[in-house]
């Protein structure tokens, strides 16, 4: 069983722990079931010779929380991944390897959604639960932009088609940072100004992203996280004022940090990576960032996570 689970993007700003847009950028993982009952993991690419390889690999504990909910016990595996999601910056690394656990022991205990392909439903429910909040859960399970929120003692999301005049840009740091420390910094209370206008710049960020890419810049303005954050990632809110101060960019703080996330556009058509518009920006973007940031044009991803039919 191969699962292929992409990168995300959350918050965009404003929308703290509610909104997401998936990448495509992949975490892989390839399941083989043993008869032994043994279990054996391999990590390649990112988090290698970092990451458990046993029981406390992310991916094994989302497969085995979900085989137990299903009142199964988790059978003998060969676990292989390959890792492409870059770790502790703010690209959902975890719920990547969350929601492709959960994915694949879904998909191995022969639940699927309505269209035959993978039961995106019962993932999210089950993968946000093991995160403990959905805003990269959502976009990572279901694919596009996403908007993720909690209704009582369920979750729900509503997955969106971003317009495609929008195109995201990462700044990928050398550097990491955890989002618990990240998570740390944020008070227990905002002043009621800044939780309104906040409100008010999520809805915006909603229809930004959805038909009125003109109004990303003002759309991508926050004050509920990304200051306070500052002192655990000083270069990333420096670049981000740079970017938005005089390129006139629409940049945020990519989750937790210290990645940031520049949504470009274009006035008509298809926002191509090639294009010279696109073209100018991301230059714009390499000269102010510098030689320590790796900049890489992301399209959206459409779909979510993938989970392609068992090998024979």
């Amino acid at each position: 069983m191969s699962v292929r689970a992409p990168a995300t993007s959350a918050n965009l700003g404003p929308g703290f722990d509610a909104l997401g847009m998936a990448l495509r950028l992949y975490n892989e993982f390839e399941v083989r079931l043993r008869d032994d009952g043994e279990l054996r993991v391999g990590v390649e690419g990112e988090g290698a010779g970092e990451v458990p390889t046993g029981e406390r690999h992310l991916v094994v504990r989302a497969m085995r929380e979900t085989f137990e909910r299903a009142g199964e016990k988790l059978p003998g595996l060969d676990l292989a991944c390959v890792n492409n999601v870059p770790h502790a910056r703010g690209l959902g690394s975890s719920s990547s390897a969350i929601v492709g656990g959960v994915a694949a022991a879904s998909a191995l205990l022969g639940r699927t959604g309505p269209d035959g392909g993978p039961d995106r439903d019962g993932i999210y429910r089950i993968a946000a639960d093991i995160e403990g909040h959905p805003d990269n859960v959502a976009p990572c399970v279901y694919g596009g932009y996403t908007v993720a929120y909690r209704d009582g003692d369920r979750w729900g999301a509503v997955s969106l088609v971003p317009d495609a005049r929008i195109l995201p840009v990462l700044c990928v740091p050398s550097w990491r940072l955890s989002t618990e420390r990240a998570r740390g910094l944020l008070p227990e209370e905002v002043p009621h100004f800044d939780a309104a206008f906040n409100a008010g710049r999520a809805a915006l960020m909603t229809a930004a992203v959805c038909g009125h890419p003109e109004s990303l810049y003002a759309a991508t303005e926050d004050r509920l996280h990304e200051s306070y954050r500052e002192p655990a990632m000083p270069r990333t809110l420096d670049l981000i004022r740079d970017l938005r101060r005089h390129g006139r960019l629409p940049a945020v703080v990519s989750g937790a940090g210290p990645t940031v996330l520049v949504l470009c556009s274009v006035e008509e058509g298809e926002a191509d990576p090639d294009s010279p518009e696109i073209t100018r920006q991301t230059d714009s973007i390499r000269r102010r960032a510098g030689k320590d940031w790796d900049v890489r044009p992301l399209p959206v991803e459409p779909a979510g996570v993938r989970t392609p039919s068992p090998h024979p």
